[in-house]
């Protein structure tokens, strides 16, 4: 039997081998924002495996937009180093994305050494102080520091760029109504709200033409009742679209601020989170588990459900993420007409499942969901049921 996810798939100017990606999954390999080896064995192993599309993570595009010291930031020094890791993909045969974003107040600000922004004046847990809202010149400059960050992904190889429109990160928290109180132009009713955002992702895609794709990761629900609604999302789908600057949208959910559970779904490893911090945040997070960390069942393709009804209201391609493990459900997802799926803890375990699930050895992953890779962001992004120790060079240069 053909499968449909064997395929290739044109995605604006990039033709893709097939229709499974590989979603950003923040690698922790990069002490003080280098571009190391094990970030590029992390990518050269899942473009190996079979993926169309590899994703580099949490792509800062300004020091003050890391969510913590140990991230990149896209600026022209990093451009020989990320060439090497672009080349490494390409060399397999994979394409690669670098995701820009601006943590706003997810920010680390004590671990970063430089304050944050914010659309509303907030105190921030991941920040550990009160973020001060950005005036309209702040704004200006952020536009311009995701042309730079673009315009260096361009420069360093990458084929296209994943705008962050999710979690809780600064463009995101624009669209949020309880995170964005402000009484301009920026805050107000969602199409108020989206202003900023979209603005962002015509900068983008103006530096950057037709030389690359350009996606964003869209977050549908926040996950608390006054956070981000699916009606409101579902407006700023419609407006990206009209906008025409995305070549895809990236559907996701949940907030690092408020529901971090909601997009991982399954066991929450809550004293692993708490061993991998210092003891005063330890205490804390203890402290605030109930609230931060709620249970959600996994169940395969959670977030199908809520991406089906992007589906019914846009024409534009649409990447279902969310728990897929299995070549049925790849098909099925595909089959109701999303354009291509996107995989993150299943390709920790087994970066190759995409080849063995296309050419027929497997039907689906070994992942357990027990979410125990999650705390290992601080010492290197890995499976801890195979990989239970952590890189020893990048251990030792994280701390």
């Amino acid at each position: 039997m053909s499968l449909v996810a064997a395929t290739p798939f044109r995605l604006g100017p990039l033709t893709l081998r097939n229709r499974i990606t590989k979603a950003a999954t923040f690698e922790g390999v990069m002490p003080r924002g280098a571009v190391t080896e094990e970030l590029i064995e992390f990518h050269r192993r899942v473009a190996r495996g079979g993926a169309a599309l590899t994703t580099v993570a949490y792509c800062a595009v300004a020091p003050g937009g890391r969510t913590q010291k140990h991230t990149l930031v896209m600026d022209d020094a990093l451009v020989p180093d990320l060439r090497r890791l672009t080349d490494a993909v390409h060399a397999e045969g994979a394409l690669v994305s670098a995701q820009l974003g601006h943590a706003g107040l997810v920010a680390n600000v004590r671990s970063n050494g430089c304050p944050t922004l914010a659309p509303s004046a907030r105190f921030s847990g991941p920040a550990m102080t009160r973020v001060r809202a950005a005036t309209r010149a702040q704004l200006d400059e952020v536009v311009g520091w995701y042309r730079r960050a673009a315009r260096v992904a361009v420069a360093g190889g990458f084929d296209a760029v994943e705008i962050h429109l999710g979690h809780g990160y600064l463009l995101s928290s624009f669209l949020s109504p309880d995170l964005n109180q402000r009484k301009d132009d920026y805050g107000g009713s969602i199409e108020a709200r989206s202003r900023f955002p979209r603005r962002v992702v015509a900068a983008v895609r103006d530096e950057v033409g037709d030389a690359i794709a350009v996606t964003a990761k869209l977050g549908m629900v926040d996950g608390p009742a006054d956070g981000l609604a699916i009606e409101d999302s579902l407006v700023v789908a419609r407006l990206l679209e009209a906008d025409g600057h995305l070549d895809a949208m990236q559907l996701t959910a949940g907030s690092s601020l408020r529901d971090s559970m909601f997009l991982f779904r399954g066991d929450v490893p809550l004293a692993e989170m708490v061993a991998a911090q210092p003891p005063l945040v330890g205490v804390g997070l203890r402290l605030v588990s109930r609230r931060m960390f709620p249970h959600y069942p996994f169940e395969e393709a959670y977030l199908l459900p809520l991406a089906r009804r992007f589906r019914a209201a846009v024409n534009t391609p649409l990447i279902l993420l969310g728990g897929i493990d299995r070549i049925d459900t790849i098909e099925a997802g595909l089959a109701e007409g999303f354009d291509l799926v996107a995989m993150g803890r299943a390709l920790l375990i087994e970066p190759d499942l995409p080849r063995r699930l296309l050419a027929g050895e497997s039907t689906e992953g070994t992942c357990i969901h027990c979410n125990r890779c999650m705390p290992t962001i601080y010492t290197g992004t890995r499976c801890v049921v195979i990989h239970p120790d952590p890189p020893a060079r990048v251990a030792t240069a994280l701390t």
